[in-house]
């Protein structure tokens, strides 16, 4: 087959979701900045709804893919995962920001 695997919708949603999952985390903090909020807002929310949604398609591409072309289909499973690492790792960097005091001068 002659095909990319990467053209595959399945292999882009879900680094497109993670990279909207990030997007979402930045507008956010510049907006609003760095604050602990007791409730959970919109943002909070479409973020896990990008995040958790993106299982089922990995899931898919992964048993659809690998058995035909195990060599890109690890690569993209890999950038799939990285994104989703890099959205996680950036939420809790910016949630350990906001819970820790600030200095005074």
């Amino acid at each position: 087959m002659g095909r990319s695997v990467m053209k595959i919708p399945s292999a882009i949603a879900p680094i497109v979701m993670s990279l909207l999952a990030l997007l979402l985390i930045v507008v956010h903090v510049a907006r609003y900045g760095l604050v602990q909020d007791t409730d959970e807002g919109t943002s909070a929310h479409l973020f896990q709804l990008l995040m958790v949604c993106q299982v089922p398609i990995v899931v898919f591409f992964a048993l659809r893919w690998l058995p035909e072309s195990p060599a890109q289909a690890r690569i993209v499973l890999a950038l799939q995962l990285s994104a989703g690492l890099v959205a996680f790792a950036t939420l809790v960097v910016f949630e350990y920001l906001a819970s820790s005091p600030l200095p005074h001068p």
